[in-house]
């Protein structure tokens, strides 16, 4: 799982505020191998929500920004291409572009869609075409299409096959044990302990005075 994750896919999601439609896309973005999601919020509460809905899936990151200059900012940086999943002149079919690129697919609120601002910062508009009637996809459903034909072209040019991880060995061992072992991980961030190592067999390894500081209970007087 490790070695097939893509720190340079992403999503990005403007505003996204139904909590099921959140965990969906977190869902498939995991399924892909999508190490982190972006969501954008600029108050804390729906900041919360997103982290909230989140929260069913141990195995991905989900930061938050509290603007969409500052999300693209920060994407731009790493290198990747912002896709605007938007319907417009200069928009081109989802399945035209080069995902194999550092790439971050921006989806927008569910009754609105994306905002103009949002669109002026995007590099490509891109779009899933339609021959019925309805003229838009649930945003959930959406990226899942988009996220499935990234896999696709990065699958045919060998980019799932890596021997080692792209990620580093501390966020490596970040993820085995906040997402193996998410109730230890609570626990220990609690009580302010250092995060053990993960073995190769999936096992924690600490010494006796760690698993005393974590049974330990706190007696109240």
């Amino acid at each position: 799982m490790l070695a097939t994750r893509q720190p340079d896919l992403t999503v990005c999601l403007e505003q996204v505020h139904k909590p099921h439609n959140v965990s969906a896309i977190i869902r498939t973005a995991d399924a892909v191998g999508v190490h982190q999601v972006h969501a954008v919020w600029p108050t804390a509460r729906m900041r919360t929500l997103v982290s909230s809905a989140a929260g069913s899936n141990s195995w991905v990151n989900v930061k938050t920004h509290p603007t969409i200059a500052s999300a693209v900012t920060h994407m731009k940086s790493q290198g990747m291409q912002i896709l605007a999943t938007h319907l417009s002149a200069r928009a081109v079919d989802f399945r035209e572009v080069d995902y194999t690129r550092p790439t971050c697919v921006l989806l927008g609120q569910e009754k609105t869609g994306i905002t103009e601002e949002a669109l002026a910062l995007a590099d490509q508009d891109i779009i899933i075409p339609m021959i019925g009637m309805v003229q838009s996809l649930n945003v959930s459903v959406a990226s899942a299409l988009i996220l499935y034909e990234a896999q696709r072209q990065r699958q045919n040019a060998g980019m799932y096959r890596r021997e080692h991880s792209a990620l580093s060995k501390e966020e490596q061992q970040r993820l085995l044990f906040e997402g193996g072992y998410p109730v230890l991980a609570n626990v220990a961030k609690r009580k302010g302990l250092p995060r053990p190592h993960i073995d190769e067999q999936g096992q924690v390894i600490a010494d006796a005075q760690w698993w005393a500081t974590m049974q330990a209970t706190t007696v109240r007087r």
